[in-house]
């Protein structure tokens, strides 16, 4: 048996169509059988609630008196793209307030928007003989524009990996905060009901589908950027007009010292045409497998440290090397499943009807990585080789001298096995002479958890160890954990002199 989408729409109209919603297939097909549920399912509707960080809008402010060209402009203080026509603009939702920083950004700007609070304009010009005006400072609302269109290059994750962090730091990501020592595993997705983990081969999902995208009725508009689904994280490119969505399915954000992101529901209504449908759609939490990455490797091709489902991140805690460890979602399974629920009432009432993708979307593509043509500069470029230790077991005396000489701020402290145990700085030494209390060897003064650096280590990592822990300088260190030199703020300034390795 097979039906058409024809058919489908005809009930949708006569108002005889049964709509579930994605967690309800899995119990229908399992209490019908698969051709039952073909029988008796018409449409299936999927949802998804979570941090959409590649969304923003197109607006169009129409022509002031006298008019301008505004070649850079900012809504609220968060900058837009100037780079179109005269008074269009993009605004992307991860760009951040000039003046309030990570707090504000421009999701806050497109939720501003939808709530119908004014956003203050302002726009430069260079100036021209048809576009004179150089300046402009304006107050607007969503309701004053001419065209307010959401398009997202990339929404509906198919899956995301699970997070979590094997170093020492609690690191702030876009995966939210990860505790140092595999504290915690975040992980997002709305699994049984997301919508291409429903049509995981896009046989219904692509170019014209109609869909649910912040409360307004959109369309995808094709894949997204960094689609891969043939490593089942396929992405859709999707648009939908400002003025009908509203805040119960948008909301902006911030994740603490990583920036803003937008909070936006995505739903996609399946037509149940065929018996492969049926099964895609009776998938559930425990079908659908993510890896677990570690994060406190900065690489692009992090460590997997195992596979888990949806049903066991959504149990509160997953087993990791013999540890129980709890698990945190950063969107909204409630909020998803108000998506789906949203789009079975719109296909109830007949307020949407269905549609085959018009140009579908290709299920066998791979994302590939940025070409470089530039090698990254790595420590050992500009470290330096002759580096001033002290054993533990020396007076600090001893360290004070060394560090009197003026070549270092940081002696690097080593065992008797020439292992690097500790540093001490000029701050350490001055402290053990103020309060000596019987401080006498360096072992007693010294930091023992030292930050640490690795020859073949990006500077830019390097550079961000110093930042995050408010230091200025790393010891050098090789898989034998000895010091082999020594890498100080300062020597970053070599990047940036002539022959240096950055333009």
């Amino acid at each position: 048996m097979e039906k058409s989408i024809d058919e489908i729409n005809r009930r949708i109209r006569d108002g005889t169509a049964r709509v579930v919603t994605a967690d309800e297939m899995p119990d229908i097909v399992s209490e019908l059988g698969e051709e039952g549920a073909l029988q008796e399912v018409d449409v299936v509707t999927t949802g998804t609630f979570g941090a959409m960080c590649s969304s923003g809008a197109f607006l169009n402010f129409g022509h002031a008196e006298p008019p301008i060209k505004m070649e850079r402009l900012w809504l609220n203080d968060v900058e837009a793209y100037g780079g179109i026509a005269a008074v269009d603009t993009y605004i992307g939702a991860t760009n951040k307030s000039v003046t309030r920083m990570e707090s504000y950004g421009g999701a806050h700007v497109i939720e501003d928007f939808i709530s119908g609070k004014a956003i203050e304009l302002r726009a430069q010009s260079s100036g021209s003989d048809c576009y004179p005006r150089r300046s402009i400072t304006t107050e607007v609302r969503l309701e004053d524009l001419n065209q307010a269109i959401m398009v997202n290059p990339r929404n509906a994750y198919q899956r995301y990996d699970a997070a979590v962090n094997t170093s020492e730091d609690t690191l702030y990501t876009y995966m939210g905060t990860l505790l140092p020592h595999n504290g915690n595993v975040t992980f997002s997705g709305a699994g049984t009901l997301n919508p291409i983990c429903n049509d995981p081969n896009l046989r219904l999902i692509g170019s014209g589908v109609p869909i649910l995208l912040g409360g307004a009725q959109g369309m995808v508009i094709g894949e997204g950027t960094q689609h891969s689904s043939a490593g089942n994280f396929a992405t859709l490119m999707t648009t939908a007009d400002m003025n009908d969505m509203n805040t119960d399915f948008l909301r902006a954000a911030y994740m603490y010292r990583y920036g803003p992101t937008l909070y936006l529901g995505v739903g996609i209504p399946l037509p149940v045409l065929d018996i492969e449908t049926v099964r895609r759609t009776a998938v559930r939490d425990e079908d659908i497998m993510v890896s677990i990455k570690d994060y406190g490797v900065p690489s692009r091709s992090r460590p997997v440290l195992g596979q888990v489902s949806y049903a066991e991140l959504k149990s509160g805690t997953i087993e990791l090397d013999n540890e129980e460890i709890k698990t945190s979602s950063l969107s909204s399974f409630r909020r998803a499943k108000m998506v789906a629920n949203t789009l079975k009432r719109w296909i109830e009432d007949g307020q949407m009807t269905l549609c085959l993708p018009t140009r579908y979307l290709d299920p066998s593509k791979q994302a590939k990585p940025m070409r470089e043509t530039r090698k990254v500069v790595l420590v050992q470029e500009i470290m330096q080789r002759k580096v001033v230790t002290i054993k533990e077991d020396q007076e600090i005396t001893e360290a004070a001298k060394k560090l009197l000489r003026g070549e270092t701020n940081h002696l690097p402290v080593l065992n008797e096995q020439g292992r690097l145990t500790g540093v001490v700085t000029t701050f350490d030494i001055a402290k053990a002479v103020a309060r000596p209390e019987r401080k006498v060897k360096v072992q007693d003064v010294m930091t023992r958890n030292v930050i640490t650096t690795l020859a073949d280590e990006p500077i830019d990592i390097a550079a961000q160890k110093m930042e995050h822990h408010r230091i200025s300088a790393l010891p050098v260190v090789d898989a034998q954990n000895q010091c082999i030199a020594i890498l100080h703020a300062s020597d970053l300034g070599k990047l940036f002199k002539p022959g240096g390795g950055r333009p």
